[in-house]
């Protein structure tokens, strides 16, 4: 049973970025893709909400493994603020609790970004997958249940008004860290200017070393037909697989022997001697003559491994088909 549903899956090992389009979830969109490419393993890091549009990285095969380095670097998002009116939601989802007649102009916005960037402190928004005593906040939200969700410090890199299109709006461009919520830093700024407001649009234009060069729209790899179950990639759908060590870009490389990689992938430490042995510790990507071995940590001299790999021959992991 086992093996016949595996002969059923393609094996990839790697990333391809989509470009997730508004009204639909991260997990609709993985859906619509397993249809397409039928993957044995296939996650996506970082969740974007159905109004949301933009960047979802997907991790297929091996590339599962690195998932929290994707999730863990820094993330841009361009954003629209609808001055005005505050939602219940934070986005033009929920309705509206609150209006204000004060609209703020480009000088008043820009005077305040600086009390919004740097390290800060921020309330998510209620409707949130945060937990509360075990329990998704928007759950007990939407349960009618009173929510209270403490604040938290922030990391906001860069925070600018790109441009104020009337009256009514203002469209920014923020990066920012992990558990950053731009409904949250919306809401925020409205009220630091005397006012209310909403997240009118959302798009997500960087995750970690993912940017809007390697997006690809859903609709493309549609147009595109699906792949045979069992059968590969085609060439054309394998084009846009990256290399699973693409989210490993923010950590140092290492690379070992043969001798050494083997051991590695054996769950066993390799110790590091003589002139070129790094004179750091943590974590780095290892590899041998060109090829991703393991996630590596350097303790006291010792590399060991903390995930390996077992990727297929071909850079990208994806089997291609050529077809006529």
């Amino acid at each position: 049973m086992g093996r016949r549903k595996k002969a059923n899956r393609n094996r990839i090992d790697g990333w391809l970025v989509l470009d997730k389009p508004v009204g639909i979830t991260s997990n609709d969109a993985l859906t619509r893709l397993k249809k397409i490419l039928h993957p044995e393993k296939v996650g996506h890091a970082g969740t974007l909400d159905p109004l949301a549009s933009g960047l979802l990285p997907v991790a297929f095969g091996e590339a599962t493994k690195t998932v929290s380095f994707a999730m863990d670097g820094r993330k841009v998002y361009r954003f629209t603020v609808r001055w005005g009116a505050a939602t219940e939601t934070d986005d033009t989802e929920g309705p509206v609790v609150a209006t204000s007649d004060a609209r703020p102009d480009a000088g008043e916005i820009a005077a305040i970004l600086p009390d919004f960037t740097g390290t800060i402190s921020q309330v998510p928004p209620k409707y949130s997958a945060i937990k509360v005593d075990g329990a998704r906040a928007y759950d007990l939200a939407r349960g009618g249940d009173e929510v209270e969700l403490a604040a938290r410090e922030i990391d906001v890199h860069r925070l600018e008004l790109v441009e104020c299109p009337d009256r009514d709006h203002a469209v920014f461009e923020a990066e920012c860290g992990k558990g950053t919520y731009v409904r949250a830093l919306a809401r925020d700024i409205a009220e630091r200017l005397g006012t209310c407001g909403h997240v009118a649009a959302l798009r997500r234009l960087v995750v970690g070393p993912f940017d809007e060069e390697d997006m690809i729209p859903l609709e493309t790899l549609e147009e595109l037909g699906q792949c045979a179950p069992g059968m590969g990639l085609t060439e054309a759908h394998a084009d846009f697989i990256l290399p699973v060590e693409t989210a490993l870009d923010d950590i140092p490389a290492l690379a070992v022997s043969r001798q050494d990689a083997a051991r590695l992938r054996r769950g066993q430490g390799v110790l590091l001697r003589g002139r070129d042995a790094p004179a750091f510790s943590g974590l780095v990507s290892v590899t041998t003559q060109g090829e991703l071995v393991a996630i590596g940590e350097i303790e006291r001299g010792e590399l060991l491994p903390r995930r390996v790999f077992n990727l297929a021959p071909d850079t990208s992991g994806a089997i291609i088909v050529e077809r006529t």
